[in-house]
């Protein structure tokens, strides 16, 4: 006899820790398609819109602050927003959190009447 019956027994254990990783190795896709890629998207969004900012856009800083642009410092990371009249400030591009897009009023909708007593 020339083989030993070890190498038959080789393969049962390959096979084995094979199975065992499976089940890791399906939860990590899982994650990385229902929590990872949409993130990465929605951070891929978030720069694009950063970096397309204009005079008179709305945003929301990270602190929760609306505002409006009202200047762009070129070269600069830096942007100057109205929070109020005629109150602004400086903040830092990376501050801010979201690009509000206007929505278009609904006029073919009639105002709901408003019943008194």
């Amino acid at each position: 006899m020339l083989t030993t019956p070890a190498y038959a027994q080789d393969m049962s254990g390959l096979m084995a820790n094979a199975t065992q990783f499976a089940p890791l190795i399906l939860i990590f896709a899982v994650f990385y398609f229902l929590l990872i890629r949409p993130q990465q998207q929605r951070q891929k969004e978030v720069k694009r819109s950063l970096a397309a900012l204009k005079r008179g856009d709305r945003v929301v800083t990270a602190g929760g602050i609306l505002a409006t642009v009202q200047k762009l410092r070129e070269g600069s990371n830096e942007i100057e927003i109205e929070i109020a009249p005629n109150v602004r400030v400086i903040v830092l591009r990376d501050t801010i959190s979201s690009v509000l897009k206007p929505t278009a009023a609904n006029d073919s909708a009639a105002p709901a009447k408003i019943v008194g007593k």
